[in-house]
């Protein structure tokens, strides 16, 4: 019974053996598989991007595999587009004897090679697409055999193809005669070949499409160098329904281009005009268009209305006006469009508006208003858009609590309510939407706790819930958001305490955000489990002690711990996380003491952020690819490496201020070329400034800080005239010598400090060619002359602070140039703080400045745009005060003392009403002093003394708070607070004053006693705490800021002078 049975076996064996392959696979034809075959192995897919090719199986049916279409067993259809297929020998390639080919998409790929001649080969092609593809060079003309091609796309990156030859539009190309031009194409009803170089064919182009492609319904040209008059051939391409020309220009011809469009084509349904420099109002010739259902006019300067003609386009789908500088306020009626899907008019700043109550029939899918001035609540309403897929309003002024009625929008996507001032609870109703992926709530005010219902069946992939006012713990619930990859709850006041290690319950997780609650993190310092696609962890102010041992996690590449607690070295071990990935660190504002030896920083390192430290010893070895480097407030010590330039080759940013760092500036510092801010300051270095710093290869460097050092010797006369400093500060070393004519080519500069050296020179006039300029300080030098500049032609309309104290400049004061300060005449100025903006990154560099105010030195850690001060003290200046000076009405301090100025007080200096410190002491001054002074309700610091001042000192609120030293040496001068009185002009003792200084005003004691009890109680806290200290000047006062500017900066104005009297008294 075996025998038969194994024979029987064995014949079946044979005789499939015998059987062809395409009998095994019967769609696929045994030509056409092997075919494909060899193809797979001629190309070069990407291992990580392809789901197609490398999936192709011998074993299979070739008519199964993904991206091939079949008819009747012949290959008739391949899809290979984003297979990652590069630098393919494609020339000479199986595809072209794939003849019976009709679609061939290539799309994303990147072949970096010229379009093959033999692709004319595929004579069955109806759609071929080669976009973005990588080709280059020019379009073989043996396309034109294709004349069954009915869509035709060749759109391209940076016009790295061309249809310029005119053979292209010939009978022949490189392989001889052909029997047909593209002009035979008359197929062909789509075409794209955007940012396609046919700059030398235009108007070839023009003639042919209008005059060969009657049937054309969709052109796109978009980003093809196209601009000048419209060519009237175009008038034929009458059955034209889409119309792209992004990225044409348009600005010499706009009339002729909508006019064109308007009369031309009527049946055009869709119309994109973005970046076309199109200025004026949107024009009213589109209503002729009743077919139009899709406009998108991006990125033109249009500066006006949206008008209202557009809510009547009655086919309307699709709407974009995305950033066109349109203000005024938004039709509430295109919301209301029945027909319309997609809205987008973003990055519109002064557009105003608030959304609708939505009538029921609306087909809304799309709504993008972010970064517009939209306001108001969203409307109970917002449920009937319930197609609504997409919903991005940040960046607004939209207000009030979230609807109830959200629940019911069941196909919401993506929700983006970011940068807006929504309050109350988040309604946890929002997270029982089961197709909701996406949710950015952060940058608002909401408040409550987070509750998460029946979590496990969401699909939520994004949570971002940072910089609210969120309170209570973690909730338990959030583990069972099991395909959570972007979670940050940053920012808060949740409070709690949470273990790591329980974020395991969410296995996709790629980035944590924990940072800057009241939560108290437990981390394993010696074993921790694996996150295993974990890319991103900051812990930053989540009271650490120690480092969570992070070494096994193989994705992690950001890591931020600043504001913690964590003592000790630095491991070794974190330099290797990520598999030595790590590009983003930041160990800031700890207690860090060393570097665990030995270690490497990995050349993977891009952020590196060590500032406010105890580190100790000598300068890390730079990684080469940082861009950002702070070693700031640390205690570093040694001089900088000679070769340190060749590390900081892809630097913008690096600090070593606040060390002990000694020796020279090595001049292979100019070997970082890319650097925009360069802090050496409060250091000891020595010897001279390198002169390479200020030629063309530094053009780059917007701030070089090397204050309070030992540099010495002259600043050179090399400064560059592509100059991009915009903040120099040298203050407090020994440089001597000329100030530099050349520095006046810096034409960007806004922060200029030379104060506290040994500059001997004039008043350099050129400094006024600096229009930018807000703050010069040339205090403390040997500096003299005149500071009269009559020949300038620029003024300085922005100088906030001018210091050229304790010089010895004489002659008069330049009252015509006082007039011409406007920054100091503008007493509701733009609050803001003078900061260096990097060009590459976020990032910005806060300047800072040292100034003298009520007799004391102070240090402004932030220069606020609405802080202004002139200090002339302790010159040879002559003559009266100037007039104009009284119409600095902004000014904040003015200190013209010890000089020899001569002459009436001028009463307009009663015109000064923000001023806070006035000191003319120590002048020649004569007569009365202005009554006007006593109306300046702000003026906390007074000093007259020593002039040759009379008669009776004004009364007022303020004077009465002034001690008899602030007009001491003026002894005509009589009436409190002086010890004589004014009566009939005639000068009587006043028995109540003391002159052993021990009579005691208990009226002023009380009230001062009061203040510093209830002052304590304020700044007890932030003295002994440092944690407070930090959320302190870093929350409140930028919310102060916001809310009353002056009041808050005369706060800390007065709380610094407190210091420092402290200071002085210990």
């Amino acid at each position: 019974m075996e025998t038969p049975l194994f024979s029987c076996l064995f014949s079946l064996l044979i005789l499939l053996t015998a059987l062809p392959i395409h009998a095994l696979f019967a769609q696929c034809l045994t030509d056409h598989h092997s075919l494909l075959l060899q193809l797979k192995n001629e190309l070069l897919p990407s291992a990580r991007y392809s789901t197609k090719l490398l999936q192709w199986s011998p074993n299979s049916d070739c008519c199964s595999w993904e991206g091939v279409t079949c008819k009747e067993g012949r290959v008739t259809g391949l899809d290979l587009s984003w297979e990652g297929i590069t630098s393919a020998e494609i020339e000479n390639s199986t595809l072209f004897n794939l003849q019976s080919l009709e679609s061939l998409n290539l799309f994303g790929n990147n072949f970096n090679s010229t379009i093959p001649a033999r692709i004319g080969n595929l004579t069955s092609l109806n759609y071929l697409n080669l976009s973005y593809a990588g080709f280059v060079g020019q379009v073989p003309s043996s396309v034109s055999r294709l004349i069954q091609l009915v869509t035709l796309r060749l759109s391209t990156e940076s016009n790295y193809l061309k249809l310029e030859k005119p053979s292209f539009l010939s009978y022949s190309d490189i392989s001889g005669p052909i029997n047909h031009s593209l002009m035979n194409l008359t197929k062909l009803e789509e075409l794209y070949l955007d940012r396609v170089n046919m700059s030398s064919t235009r108007n070839q182009w023009f003639e042919f499409i209008s005059s060969s492609l009657s049937h054309l319904r969709v052109l796109s040209l978009s980003g093809c160098d196209i601009s000048g008059p419209i060519d009237h051939s175009l008038m034929n391409l009458t059955k034209l329904e889409e119309l792209y020309l992004d990225g044409v220009n348009m600005s010499s011809a706009r009339n002729q281009w909508f006019e064109f469009i308007s009369s031309s084509l009527p049946h055009l349904r869709g119309l994109s005009l973005s970046y076309c420099s199109i200025s004026g109002p949107i024009d009213h010739s589109l209503m002729n268009l009743h077919a139009l259902s899709e406009i998108r006019l991006d990125g033109n300067n249009l500066s006006s209305p949206v008008p209202l003609f557009l809510a009547n386009l009655s086919n309307l789908v699709s709407l974009s006006l995305r950033g066109c500088e349109l203000y005024g306020e938004f039709p509430k009626e295109i919301f209301k469009v029945p027909t319309l899907q997609t809205l987008d008019i973003s990055f519109n700043e002064q557009l105003q508006g608030s959304l609708p109550e939505f009538p029921q029939n609306n087909s809304l899918q799309t709504l993008f208003l972010h970064n517009t001035n939209f306001s108001g609540p969203l409307p109970t309403s917002i449920d009937n858009l319930w197609n609504l897929s997409r919903l991005e309003l940040s960046g607004c002024q939209f207000n009030g609590t979230l609807p109830n009625s959200m629940v019911k929008l069941t196909k919401l996507v993506y929700l983006e309510l970011s940068l807006n001032k929504f309050t109350g609870s988040i309604p946890s109703s929002l997270f029982k939407l089961s197709s909701l992926k996406y949710i950015d709530l952060s940058d608002n005010q909401f408040s409550g706790k987070l509750e998460f219902p029946n979590p496990s069946s969401s699909i939520l992939v994004e949570l971002d819930l940072s910089s609210n006012k969120l309170e209570g713990p973690i909730p338990i619930s959030i583990f069972n958001l099991r395909n959570l990859r972007d979670l940050s709850l940053s920012s808060n006041k949740l409070n709690g305490t949470i273990e790591l290690d329980m974020f395991q319950g969410l296995p996709y997780l790629t980035s944590l955000d924990l940072s800057y609650n009241s939560l108290i993190v437990k981390t394993s310092g010696s074993h921790s489990k694996t996150f295993p696609y974990l890319e991103t962890l900051d812990l930053s102010s989540c009271k650490l002690g120690q480092f969570p041992f992070l070494k096994n996690q193989p994705e992690l590449v950001y890591l931020g711990l600043s504001d913690n607690q964590i003592h000790g070295e630095v491991p070794n071990w974190i330099w290797e996380v990520g598999n030595g990935s790590l590009y983003y660190l930041n160990l800031s504002h700890n207690y860090l003491v060393g570097m665990q030896e030995p270690y490497s920083i990995p050349n993977s390192m891009v952020y590196l952020d060590l500032h406010l430290n105890q580190l100790q010893g000598k300068i890390p070895i730079l990684p080469l690819n940082a861009t950002y480097i702070d070693f700031s407030s640390n205690n570093f010590t040694g001089s900088i490496p000679s070769g340190i330039g060749y590390n900081l080759s892809l630097a913008c940013f690096f600090s070593l201020s606040n060390n002990s760092i000694r020796g020279v500036i090595p001049e292979s510092i100019c070997m970082a070329s890319s650097l925009e801010v360069l802090d050496l300051s409060k250091n000891s270095l020595n010897g001279t400034v390198p002169e390479c710093l200020f030629t063309e290869n530094m053009t780059r460097l917007g701030v070089l800080n090397l204050r309070k050092n030992n540099l010495s010797g002259p600043i050179l006369n090399t400064f560059s005239g592509n100059c991009g400093l915009k903040t120099l500060d040298l203050n407090v070393n020994v440089i001597e010598g000329h100030i530099p004519k050349s520095l006046a080519s810096c034409y960007e500069l806004e922060v200029l400090n030379l104060g506290n050296n040994n500059l001997i020179d004039e008043f350099l006039c050129l400094l006024m060619n600096i229009s930018s300029l807000r703050v010069l300080v040339l205090r403390s030098n040997k500096l003299y002359g005149s500071i009269e500049c009559p020949n300038a032609n620029v003024t300085w309309a922005m100088l906030q602070i001018f210091d050229l104290a304790h010089n010895n400049f004489s002659g008069k004061l330049p009252g015509q140039s006082f007039a011409k300060w406007k920054a100091m005449m503008d007493t509701q100025p733009k609050l803001d703080f003078l900061k260096f903006q990097s060009r590459n990154s976020s990032a910005y560099y806060r300047d800072s400045v040292t100034i003298i105010g009520k007799g004391l030195e102070m240090n402004l850690v932030k220069i606020i745009t609405i802080f202004t001060s002139i200090d002339l003290s302790s010159n040879k200046f002559d003559g009266p005060i100037p007039k104009e000076i009284g119409e600095l009405i902004a000014l904040h301090i003015l200190n013209l003392s010890s000089n020899s100025l001569s002459g009436k007080m001028p009463t307009s200096l009663g015109k000064l009403r923000e001023v806070e410190s006035l000191d003319l002491s120590r002048n020649h001054l004569t007569g009365n002093i202005p009554a006007s002074l006593a109306t300046l309700n702000f003026l906390s610091y007074l000093n007259l003394s020593f002039n040759q001042l009379f008669g009776s000192i004004p009364s007022g609120s303020q004077f009465q708070t002034f001690s008899a030293d602030s007009f001491i040496g003026n002894e005509g001068l009589c009436g409190l607070p002086l010890i004589h009185n004014c009566t009939d002009g005639v000068v009587e003792s006043n028995a109540n004053y003391s002159d052993d200084g021990s009579g005691i005003d208990w009226n002023f004691l009380s009230a001062e006693i009061g203040f510093i009890v209830g002052f304590g109680m304020l700044v007890g806290p932030l003295v002994f705490c440092r944690r407070w200290r930090k959320w302190y000047f870093e929350c409140v006062d930028e919310i102060a800021f916001k809310i009353c500017p002056l009041s808050v900066w005369r706060f800390y104005y007065r709380k610094e002078l407190a210091s420092q009297n402290k200071r002085r008294r210990h």
